[in-house]
């Protein structure tokens, strides 16, 4: 069995923890409120303006035995910058006030899911910043696309509120084949095990944060 696929089946309980978690299963179900939608939005803005800086300082610290991979943090790179300007654009277009976002603080969980990946990349192994990319790239494609159709549904709100959803939903799809060849290549035992015990725990940390969003008071009773 190939790396991946390792990777994959020893994260398997993780995930499906976090499919779990009431809020998303709401929102797949059609209960969705937009205090809900923007509160996704503004938690995403803080760890997505994190990835380009998260991808050069992984870069920098990889050892020499992982050199391959920083021609592909560079490809990540030029893929990723801008993406949380994306966000603020979707605020706004959900009737928000952006820049109160963008001025603002993350919740706890994300701060906390931030400082784990700094600290991984800077004080870890570095090589364990792809599980975060593993479970960030994996639930998107999971997720993404299919929730942005039934928010915009329930909602009423434009496509011009979806774009961070919508662009992620697919463009991940290729990401995905790209990193499942990146880790198949990944040969260290230490490496791998920095990956699985990364992923592991990203998935737990990612899952705060939708533990922390608002959910309909009606469906909050009836649980």
């Amino acid at each position: 069995m190939e790396f991946f696929q390792q990777l994959h089946a020893a994260t398997e309980t993780e995930r499906q923890t976090f499919l779990g978690i009431p809020v998303i299963q709401q929102t797949l179900r059609g209960v969705v409120t937009l205090e809900t939608y923007r509160a996704f939005l503004g938690e995403a803005y803080h760890h997505v303006k994190h990835t380009v800086p998260l991808l050069m300082a992984c870069g920098g610290q990889l050892p020499e035995r992982l050199n391959w991979l920083r021609s592909a943090v560079a490809e990540y790179i030029s893929e990723e910058i801008g993406h949380e300007e994306w966000i603020l654009n979707d605020i706004r277009a959900t009737g928000a006030d952006a820049e109160a976002v963008r001025n603002g603080q993350p919740g706890t969980a994300t701060e906390l899911m931030v400082s784990y990946a700094y600290d991984t990349v800077m004080r870890n192994n570095p090589a364990g910043f792809f599980g975060m990319v593993f479970v960030l790239e994996g639930t998107s494609i999971a997720l993404a696309t299919r929730a942005a159709t039934i928010t915009r549904h329930a909602l009423g709100l434009p496509s011009q509120a979806f774009s961070y959803l919508t662009s992620h939903g697919s463009l991940d799809q290729a990401h995905m084949q790209f990193f499942a060849q990146l880790m198949n290549r990944v040969d260290d035992v230490a490496d791998r095990r920095a990956i699985v015990h990364a992923a592991k725990l990203f998935y737990k940390l990612y899952g705060d944060i939708f533990r922390g969003l608002p959910i309909a008071k009606a469906v909050e009773h009836a649980v």
